[in-house]
């Protein structure tokens, strides 16, 4: 009987150890119509962080926005949306020169997608080694793919120098990217590329040229929480403050 109950505990400790699942190094969610959210994750500091980016379908194939952290999912994340959806991904737009926005830039190309970076975003990734995309664009620019409709505005100096958003007037979905914190956030996050006064005023700039959004996507954060925009720009006032004050 002795025998019986160890082996039964051994069977149970090891069901415990090898049956937890590890988190899927991809995650797709639908977010409305035709819009997507990705998610990868990389690690920093110690912590597994979640980076999300989105994509659009469309008649003219699928839009993606920035790419995946981790390396091991560029070619996943085109299989997953070729299943899911029988969509090719045709083009690649990349909100700043953060590896965590364009370290796929590079596959892509080769895979003959469609890459887009702004200008600045293309100095910066040249000047610390970063993938470049193919097509260079203005920070403010109108894109007809298909039957949708949207832009990429530069709002200012914020989290990178970089930093754009996309808007979709239409549908009222913002994608902030990293530059939009989410609700829940106690701070603004890395600041080592960041303009801690200028990003108060970047922000507003945000909320006045994307008026009630119905979406607000960002980067590292649950993106269900609409509150996100008003919380960063709280953080962002409270930054300001804290920079003034010590200079």
């Amino acid at each position: 009987m002795r025998r019986i109950i160890l082996a039964v505990t051994f069977i149970i400790s090891i069901t415990n150890i090898y049956g937890q699942a590890k988190p899927a190094a991809l995650k797709i969610s639908h977010l409305t119509g035709d819009f997507f959210i990705y998610t990868t994750y990389s690690t920093y500091e110690g912590n597994q962080i979640p980076a999300n980016g989105m994509y659009l379908l469309t008649d003219n194939g699928v839009v993606l926005f920035d790419t995946p952290w981790d390396t091991t999912q560029f070619q996943p994340l085109l299989d997953s949306i070729k299943l899911k959806h029988n969509k090719n991904v045709t083009v690649c737009i990349a909100t700043h020169w953060h590896s965590d926005r364009t370290e796929g830039l590079a596959y892509y190309k080769q895979k003959g997608i469609k890459t887009y970076t702004t200008f600045l975003t293309d100095e910066l990734s040249k000047k610390n080694n970063k993938k470049r995309a193919e097509i260079l664009m203005k920070s403010d620019s109108i894109f007809n793919i298909g039957q949708y409709y949207f832009e990429t505005y530069y709002p200012g100096k914020g989290h990178t120098a970089d930093n754009i958003v996309i808007w979709f007037n239409k549908e009222k979905i913002l994608y902030g990217g990293c530059l939009i914190k989410g609700a829940d956030a106690e701070n603004l996050g890395y600041l080592g590329d960041a303009d801690t006064t200028a990003y108060y005023s970047t922000l507003k700039k945000v909320k006045r040229k994307c008026p009630d959004p119905k979406y607000i996507i960002v980067s590292h954060s649950d993106w269900n929480n609409i509150n996100s925009l008003k919380h960063s720009i709280r953080l962002a006032k409270k930054l300001k403050r804290k920079t003034n004050a010590n200079k």
